[in-house]
């Protein structure tokens, strides 16, 4: 119908009726989008309409114009030729027009023409340099001019800002269109300010420098009240970041870490253990904004961020000291956080003596007073705190366990914190616990040695089997809602999965995961009692056929019903004559009848 139809809708675009035209237009949009063959039947109508007063025809023929640019690229090559002068005088004509009671909407006039013509040279100007150099003036003069204290207005502000990202528009002009941009993240409302974040994420891959100028904007962004524009403006703020702004960015982010609501602190800390991760040259500054992060959110650090940090820590010789001291006060201020009790447990297991005695103090440190007991009680109170979790106690158990080598003093101490977890429920802290104190009170002699410091971890091994561990994850991610929709057992079309046996099911032998074959066997040993007395357990359905593999698991542990074979056929010799068959079959089911009953009693006992 749209083909026989498109002759006489074009004809109808000719003519003086501008209803007429208007719903004509419309119509044509409909046939266009149905049969995108008819577009080069449109394209000289669509560009001379465009000369219309009317605005009902222009809004109708500038959106047919679109539709024609998404159909065909022969229409769209045809349009920037002939459509972009008159796009060009709409704008200016509609932008520059006095008072019009019939289109005028809050002090502008007509907002919804603004809007369709610039997404229309949006649509023209993008990949083409001649045709956005015609546009280049007219939108500087609509972001210039147009009002942003009403709604129609930043509509319009809006979808011209889109229009200059989307085109080959000039540098200044860029720099125009995100300064809009940062005047929109001033604004009251939210909705505003959620697009606004949203643009400049885009306007990051076209100018980076103009959307670092409003960075302060943006921070205030991530403090903000509603959670929508925190997430969007954190993710801004990460696209941020480089190596010239990340101390002040980071601190930014960390004191906001304080006081942000728990539901937002997760995310927060995952950007700044990132950010921290990816861009710090010192490692000086890389512990203090990690200890700062353990110290105030320890708890939503994930468990490779702490590996890392304990990887890098074993690398840094010179810093070991600092770290242990610093994490020493981080755990006696806040012990409440997880991730910050293993880190600091781990470092007072291994440089212990670097603690008590000021070990490597670094110019920035003030000495602090700490005994060999202080240490022993430390783990000693995290060991008790953390009653639960069986990994940091484990890790406060090997802690005080390296520390009855470094403070020979507190052995008996250390030994008796040991010796309370020898009954613990959890088997992994109660070997640990007998293991370690068979070594404090047996084998002193072997103790300094097997006690000494860890080597140092390789640092480039670990990150490569991390980003290893991360890929596949994302992998597994990937997969798991394919194999969730396909669920555990796939049967071939047409296939009926054999129902087990009572007994297979009752002890749940059955595997869902077997293949099942459409081809079914000639016997099936279906009946229990068959099953087990070992009869109809050859297939002969084919001329030196193996025997089946549904040997039922009893048969198997009595071994009965499994026969050896020799070149396809079943050896003679193990089988005997048909008579002794029968007579064994006989001995077989009166030997084993009171425990068949049994069996079948239990089976329907547990049925029932």
């Amino acid at each position: 119908m749209a083909r026989d139809l498109a002759p006489e809708v074009e004809r109808l675009l000719q003519t003086r009726d501008p209803n007429t035209k208007k719903k004509a237009a419309l119509c044509s949009i409909r046939i266009v989008r149905k049969v995108p063959d008819l577009a080069e039947n449109f394209m000289g109508s669509a560009a001379s309409l465009l000369k219309e007063k009317h605005h009902g025809v222009l809004i109708s023929v500038v959106q047919l114009c679109t539709e024609l640019c998404k159909a065909s690229r022969e229409a769209l090559e045809y349009l920037r030729k002939h459509s972009v002068e008159g796009l060009v005088r709409i704008l200016r004509d509609v932008s520059n027009s006095s008072y019009a009671p019939e289109y005028d909407i809050a002090g502008i006039t007509d907002p919804f023409l603004h809007i369709r013509v610039l997404r229309l040279m949006r649509t023209l100007g993008q990949g083409d340099a001649d045709c956005s150099e015609h546009v280049n003036d007219i939108l500087a003069q609509v972001a210039t001019k147009t009002e942003s204290n009403k709604n129609a207005g930043n509509a319009i502000l809006y979808e011209c800002v889109e229009t200059i990202m989307g085109i080959e528009a000039t540098s200044g002009l860029r720099v125009l269109a995100i300064n809009i941009l940062g005047r929109f993240l001033s604004n009251r409302d939210n909705n505003i300010r959620y697009v606004a974040l949203n643009m400049l994420m885009k306007a990051m891959a076209v100018d980076t420098l103009a959307v670092q100028r409003h960075r302060v904007t943006i921070l205030e962004c991530v403090k903000d009240a509603d959670v929508s524009i925190r997430k969007r403006a954190l993710e801004l703020v990460y696209l941020l970041v480089n190596d010239t702004n990340v101390k002040p960015l980071t601190k930014e982010l960390v004191d906001y870490l304080e006081v942000s609501d728990d539901d937002f602190k997760e995310d927060l800390t995952a950007k700044i253990c990132s950010i921290v991760e990816k861009f710090s040259q010192d490692k000086l500054w890389y512990l203090d904004q990690m200890f700062k992060v353990l110290t105030l959110t320890g708890n939503f650090v994930k468990d490779d961020v702490w590996h890392a940090l304990i990887v890098l820590i074993s690398n840094a010789p010179e810093l070991q000291g600092y770290s242990v001291r610093s994490l020493y006060k981080a755990l006696q201020a806040s012990g409440t956080q997880e991730s910050l009790v293993r880190v600091a447990v781990w470092c007072i297991g291994e440089y212990g003596e670097m603690l008590v005695n000021n070990i490597s103090m670094l110019d920035v440190e003030e000495p602090i007073t700490v005994t060999e007991s202080d240490a022993v009680d430390a783990l000693e109170l995290a060991l008790k705190r953390y009653s639960v979790d069986v990994t940091t106690r484990a890790m406060c158990l090997v802690a005080l366990l390296k520390l009855s080598s470094r403070f020979p003093q507190t052995s008996k101490r250390i030994q008796a914190i040991v010796v309370q977890n020898k009954g613990n429920t959890v088997l992994e802290l109660q070997q640990r616990s007998i293991e370690f104190n068979s070594i404090i009170q047996r084998h002193q002699s072997i103790k300094s040695s097997l006690l000494e410091r860890m080597p140092v971890l390789d640092e480039a091994s670990y990150l490569l089997k991390r980003a290893a561990s991360s890929q596949a994850t994302v992998s597994l991610t990937k997969s798991a809602p394919s194999a969730a929709s396909g669920g555990s057992l796939k049967v071939p079309n047409g296939a009926v999965k054999p129902p087990p046996a009572p007994l297979a099911d009752l002890l749940d032998l059955s595997s869902d995961d077997a293949p099942v074959t459409t081809s079914a066997p000639s016997t099936a040993p279906n009946d229990f009692l068959q099953d087990l007395l070992g009869i109809g357990l050859i297939d002969t359905s084919t001329a030196g056929g193996a025997p089946s593999a549904s040997t039922d698991i009893l048969m198997d542990l009595l071994s009965i019903g499994s026969y050896p074979v020799q070149n396809g056929l079943p050896a003679t010799s193990n089988i005997g004559s048909p008579g002794q068959g029968k007579v064994t079959v006989l001995i077989i089911f009166c030997i084993f009848l009171p425990c068949l009953s049994s069996i079948l009693n239990l089976c329907c006992t547990v049925q029932q």
